[in-house]
């Protein structure tokens, strides 16, 4: 397949605190105000605490990652412009009463029929973007890609300390997101008229208000003309969320590369999909996993080792197979979000030593010619 038609962009979400306490603090629409004065198009979360920057179309990770330092180096400037700092992490670690609702007339009816569900924000995920030909190849890419999906979750899992405490989950954001009606991992979809006719089910009966709501974790993106995979949690750094788009890039083009071979995607028990699921989110990288294929029980390293043996080809197709493995074992061994996050609370049990960690983490190879990233 050629790589050049499989493209990736990148949506990362952000929780802004203040400085001095680590409180989230709503001030997402000074920073975007600062942003777009400095030329970044800075997108408005659900809650004033929350920003989300989106890279361009991109066809090789170089590329992206060079667009990533700059967003985060960018708006973190325009943050500490506003008396505010930004931080890469799934849910706020000193969470306020409630969050404040950002006021566009979308986030407001959202929060006026979801109630506590929508009013108990704050959650930070990051979105990957992969070019395909047509919604019906969407559909059945995303089959494909359904029992990777907690691996995903796994290796980004950033999200550990909640409400000053450790939530004995590495991706807590997981767990609370799920609540959303049409959150976790898509059913097993035969066409996009199945598709078609299950979003419409929702909407009419009320559980969502409409396609936009569609939270599942792979989906044909209502946007643009491409398969996008919701499941991670935002990661802590930018050689992570380069591992993360690389390796779901390479999922996709593998999941063609098997249509085009006349290959369908076996439907995954959904119980097994689910357990999958909570187990990722509750150890992330240290410990194991089910294979939700077959369910046996699996560590997540030698999953990681299969998953990549997966996509392997895709990888040399791209060059980037080096990188891949470089950064792969650079997180087994420094840990992801979650663990830097339960590292640094377990020192002292103070919480502000996790918001500095998070804050180091956040700028981390940010700056030019970082060891181990490519410039």
């Amino acid at each position: 397949m050629d790589a050049a038609s499989s493209t990736v962009g990148v949506e990362e979400e952000f929780l802004l605190v203040d400085p001095e306490t680590g409180v989230p603090t709503p001030k997402n629409t000074e920073v975007a105000h600062a942003a777009a004065e400095n030329g970044l198009d800075l997108k408005l979360e659900f809650t004033r605490c929350q920003v989300e920057t989106n890279t361009r179309v991109h066809s090789s990770s170089s590329e992206l990652i060079r667009e990533l330092r700059q967003l985060r180096l960018g708006v973190s400037s325009c943050a500490e412009q506003n008396g505010a700092s930004l931080l890469a992490v799934a849910i706020p670690p000193i969470t306020p009463h409630q969050f404040p609702v950002t006021d566009t007339p979308r986030y407001r009816r959202i929060a006026e029929n979801f109630g506590l569900l929508a009013q108990e924000q704050g959650l930070n995920g990051c979105h990957v973007h992969v070019g395909v030909p047509d919604r019906e190849t969407a559909l059945q890419v995303s089959n494909h890609l359904r029992p990777w999906l907690p691996l995903s979750l796994a290796l980004t899992a950033n999200s550990a300390i909640y409400h000053n405490t450790d939530s004995g989950f590495a991706s807590w954001r997981s767990i609370l997101w799920h609540r959303w009606p049409t959150a976790g991992p898509p059913p097993y979809f035969a066409s996009a008229d199945d598709y078609d006719a299950m979003v419409e089910m929702l909407v009419s009966s009320g559980n969502i208000l409409d396609e936009t709501m569609v939270y599942w974790d792979v989906r044909p993106s209502w946007r643009y003309p491409t398969v996008e995979i919701r499941v991670s949690d935002v990661p802590a750094t930018i050689e992570e969320t380069a591992l993360l788009a690389t390796l779901v890039r390479a999922a996709v083009m593998t999941a063609r590369m098997s249509l085009e071979e006349g290959i369908i995607a076996p439907p995954i028990q959904d119980e097994i999909l689910r357990a999958a699921y909570w187990k990722a989110a509750r150890t992330g990288i240290d410990g194991d996993t089910l294979h939700p294929v077959d369910g046996r029980v699996i560590s997540v390293r030698a999953m990681l080792t299969e998953f990549v043996d997966h996509v392997g080809a895709a990888l040399e197709e791209l060059g980037d197979r080096a990188f891949v493995a470089g950064a792969i074992n650079a997180v087994l061994a420094r840990g992801n979000g979650a663990r830097r996050q339960l590292e640094a609370f377990c020192k002292h049990r103070d919480i502000n030593d996790v918001v500095t960690a998070l804050a180091a983490a956040t700028l981390e190879g940010c700056h030019p010619h970082p060891a181990g990233l490519p410039s």
